[in-house]
């Protein structure tokens, strides 16, 4: 791609228009779980069927992990074949 001289290549935008987050294809899934995990009880789990995960278990399960590290919040995780449990960690 060969440039005129002054003439851009590519479109100029203000740098405070510029999308500063990430929605990724995880992003409905993690953010009900989070929801969900918002309103539960202390020795309560969510059990969430895997069929309704969109992607494998460790896609979701990483996806998970990197929103509750991000948001500062501890989550434990557990599987078996057909669900992904969910559960607060209790502060001490």
């Amino acid at each position: 791609m060969k440039k005129e001289q002054g003439i851009p290549h590519f479109k100029k935008m203000a740098t405070a228009d510029v999308p500063r987050s990430r929605s990724g294809k995880h992003k409905k899934i993690v953010t009900a779980i989070l929801n969900d995990l918002d309103d539960l009880e202390e020795s309560a789990a969510l059990k969430i069927p895997l069929a309704e995960l969109g992607d494998s278990k460790e896609h979701v399960r990483s996806a998970l992990n990197r929103a509750t590290h991000k948001s500062g919040r501890e989550v434990a995780t557990a599987t078996d074949e057909n669900f992904l449990y969910v559960w607060n960690v209790a502060k001490h």
